[in-house]
């Protein structure tokens, strides 16, 4: 009785207890062992200890939790191929030269960032343009808030528009949602990165005003100085960036026609971003890489941090998609929130499965003549009350990714790569304070303008 019930995903409560205590862990060791965090070695061993007891009772005690492990270790494998083909690919592209590190100059990185999420990814956008902006502003003194921003917009908010742009929409498009119905989101897309880029001005405005009136001299003239013109180093790796844009567009529009084992489709695109991570390291000189001051750092504290999440996640997921139904979802608004706030700490690709799964009960319920299915989204997205479910949904996975340090994976990376040089950003709590100010009242607007029917 008790395996049967496992067996359909009634896990004991207490096995959530250990993703809980790794998120603590996370957020609180930076705090009181900063020493002891800062080793990459250090954040594996904490994620191996929360996942290990996990991974253990998933494979000895539900009769169904080796398929489990096993799902969520493949989905860990294509995360980490995809997020380091692109890291290493990006960081063999250098843009040379100065820029202004104005607000003006700042304002206008972050815009083209947003719209470089969608075409290339938020973590291809953020790995091409972290280090040109904070290269441009290595004069200021306070530049905390230019990564806080960058991650809200270029990280998270920007990839709406496209399957391309974020792991969730990806996934959705795997299965059956049509490659262009992202762009039907393009107004709350333009409401919250528009109004992102406006707060942020005005931020950075007030903080090199702060800047000018604590130190000698003119700091917008010191800022400004621009010493030589800007030139693009290791352009090659653009190619390369095209072609991890194109074995995912592939993958996903015509893979399950060609490839009808779905292990060999995923391990066909996990060995292409393996040899598009080698062309790039062949074809790149090393004094690109260099002025890039890349490092390997950024990337392996992602692959750690998210081995324990990825673990750790199973029972709570379980426990969501077998008592969904119970928590009275609804409304687009009750699924907005509901998608975007685990998304702030599970990873959001599964959640967006999840709810979309019990979104598509919702409508099955509501229309049984529907006969929908989770598993092809096409005739979920066509529907006139699934539609609006699955945009309430697709918003929430992508915006709220943003508000904390684990909710997408390029948030960590940003985060890394800032700190190696030398940016003091704000602490798991510190980044959730700007989050909380910022982006709340922002999806308070959304969900008010677009989600209350």
């Amino acid at each position: 009785m008790i395996v049967a019930g496992l067996a359909a995903g009634a896990l004991p409560r207490w096995t959530v207890t250990p993703f809980i205590a790794f998120l603590l862990a996370v957020a609180l060791l930076p705090l009181a062992a900063p020493k002891f965090w800062h080793s990459n070695r250090n954040k594996l061993l904490v994620a191996l200890a929360a996942a290990l007891p996990v991974a253990l009772y998933l494979l000895l005690v539900p009769a169904q939790g080796g398929d489990w492990l096993l799902h969520t270790g493949k989905e860990y494998l294509a995360f980490v191929a995809l997020i380091g083909a692109l890291y290493v690919i990006a960081g063999g592209i250098h843009l040379s030269g100065s820029l202004a590190g104005t607000p003006i100059t700042n304002t206008v990185i972050l815009a083209v960032g947003a719209l470089l999420a969608s075409v290339i990814g938020t973590t291809g956008a953020s790995m091409v343009l972290i280090r040109p902006l904070l290269r441009a502003n290595e004069k200021r003194l306070r530049t905390a808030h230019l990564v806080v921003f960058f991650i809200f917009i270029v990280s998270n908010a920007g990839g709406l528009l496209t399957p391309l742009g974020d792991p969730p929409l990806f996934l959705g498009f795997l299965r059956g949602v049509p490659f262009l119905w992202t762009l039907n989101l393009f107004v709350p897309w333009l409401l919250v990165n528009g109004a992102l880029l406006v707060i942020f001005n005005f931020v950075d405005q007030g903080i090199l005003f702060k800047e000018e009136l604590e130190r000698p001299g003119s700091q917008l003239e010191d800022v400004q100085k621009v010493d030589e013109p800007l030139r693009l180093e290791g352009g090659l790796n653009l190619l390369w960036l095209l072609g991890v844009i194109g074995v995912i567009y592939a993958n996903g529009a015509w893979g399950s026609k060609v490839i009808r084992n779905p292990d060999a489709a995923l391990f066909l695109q996990v060995g292409a971003m393996i040899v598009l991570a080698g062309c790039s390291m062949a074809t790149t000189r090393s004094s690109v890489r260099k002025s890039n001051r890349f490092t390997w750092a950024p990337v392996l504290e992602v692959a750690a941090i998210f081995a324990g999440i990825f673990v750790t996640m199973v029972p709570a997921l379980k426990h969501l998609e077998s008592e969904g139904a119970g928590l009275g979802l609804r409304r687009p608004a009750h699924f907005f929130w509901a998608t975007g706030l685990l998304s702030s700490f599970l990873d959001n690709a599964p959640t967006y499965l999840t709810f979309t799964s019990l979104a598509t009960a919702v409508v099955n319920g509501a229309d049984p003549a529907a006969g929908l299915a989770a598993d092809h989204l096409g005739p979920f997205a066509a529907h006139p009350m699934g539609g609006p479910l699955l945009a309430a949904i697709s918003c929430g996975a992508v915006f709220m990714g943003a508000m904390t340090y684990i909710g997408n994976g390029p948030n960590f990376m940003v985060k890394a790569i800032a700190e190696e040089r030398g940016v003091r950003v704000p602490g798991f709590f510190g980044y959730m304070a700007w989050s909380g100010a910022v982006l709340l009242p922002l999806f308070a607007a959304v969900t008010i303008l677009f989600f209350q029917s």
